[in-house]
């Protein structure tokens, strides 16, 4: 799955543009190097999203093209989440 759509169908990014042009700009790693929007994403994997003040990390531990609102959450687990 690509980066960008696991992003939006997580809910951590709400739009998908807005996901591609996050990736784009920088602010999102994937595994620790730098991800472009169609990165591809595998179970396991690490993203850290950088939101201007905040840096996200989670680990991607299910995938699904399209979720509900409430399982969202359950397609990854935050690692760390603090100000920067």
């Amino acid at each position: 799955m690509r980066l960008d759509k696991f992003l939006k169908v997580a809910r951590i990014i709400k739009r998908r543009t807005v996901a591609k042009e996050a990736c784009d700009g920088g602010r999102v790693s994937l595994n620790g190097r730098s991800a472009k929007a169609g990165a591809q994403v595998a179970l396991g994997d690490r993203i850290t999203i950088s939101f201007g003040s905040r840096e996200l990390e989670i680990e991607v531990v299910d995938l699904a093209s399209t979720v509900r609102a409430n399982d969202a959450s359950n397609l990854y687990r935050v690692i760390r989440d603090e100000a920067v």
